[in-house]
């Protein structure tokens, strides 16, 4: 019988591990039942395999597959996901009117309590920022060309409007004059629903008074005897109290030096007298 040594190199079958194992499973197996499972007959076994699988020749060697350079230039390029949501293509902004924008302009400088950016203002104005820079210097121009009484200036990285310094005098003398000038009746009645029923809304001190006081608060506000403490949970609207310079000008060191207002009420008799309908 020709052994698989005796073949020639192209003729040799592929080793089969799994036939091999049996095979020697088999062999210990039926030398275990003679009782001569003799150790040296098993190393003898061994070397032979040993010798038959270095006596393979290396191209029978399985390898992994390397692409060549055509099969790389025949495969199809990967597609790449995009990632995220595609930049969405903004439309170009039309330039407004010029007079539209200049009183754009001056409407939002108006309200505006600090410097505000180039940026903000073509955002609300919804036009470009060149032409909001360039509307900017035109309107500070225009204020200096007729010495009005306002400038606008850059300050930072914003522009506000400010009181031109040449009527400084004018400005200052109102506000010291409006601080010394004496409160009015009216101020006086709502500065004494606010001192007593504090915390009060605007709308709780008009329905006591009768009348309203939007102008009357506003004063009060101006001259810092009142300011806002908070806001009412049920209205939403703005709850007000008097201010530590309301105390400094009464002479009061706090609330509770208020003077009870029993005293100063009128009698039942005299109020049904003035007002029988009531």
């Amino acid at each position: 019988m020709t052994s698989d040594q005796d073949r020639p190199t192209d003729e040799r079958a592929p080793i089969s591990w799994d036939a091999l194992a049996a095979e020697l499973e088999a062999t210990r197996q039926e030398a275990e039942s003679r009782g001569d499972a003799d150790p040296v007959a098993w190393d003898a076994v061994a070397a032979e395999l040993a010798a038959r699988v270095s006596e393979r020749p290396a191209e029978e060697i399985a390898v992994l597959a390397v692409p060549v350079e055509d099969d790389v230039a025949a495969a199809p390029p990967s597609v790449s996901e995009p990632e995220g949501e595609p930049e969405p293509v903004l439309e170009p902004l039309e330039p407004l009117d010029p007079v539209e924008l200049r009183g754009g302009l001056e409407a939002l400088l108006f309200v505006m309590d600090d410097p505000v950016d180039e940026d903000t203002l073509a955002g609300a104005l919804r036009c470009d920022v060149d032409q909001v820079r360039t509307g900017l210097a035109e309107l500070a121009e225009g204020y200096d060309t007729r010495s009005a009484g306002i400038t606008l200036r850059r300050v930072g990285e914003g522009w506000r409007l400010y009181t031109r310094e040449e009527h400084a005098a004018v400005v200052e003398r109102f506000l010291v004059d409006g601080q010394r000038s004496r409160l009015s009746q009216a101020a006086l009645e709502t500065l004494a629903v606010i001192a007593y029923r504090q915390p009060v809304t605007r709308a709780r001190v008009a329905a006591i008074r009768g009348v309203g006081v939007d102008g009357v608060m506003r004063t009060l506000l101006s001259r810092g005897l009142v300011h806002e403490v908070g806001s009412d949970p049920d209205s939403g609207g703005g709850l007000y109290g008097t201010t530590p310079l309301f105390l400094e000008r009464l002479g009061l060191t706090g609330l509770a030096d208020l003077p009870e207002l029993a005293p100063l009420l009128p009698e039942t008799a005299t109020m049904l007298e003035e007002h029988p309908d009531s």
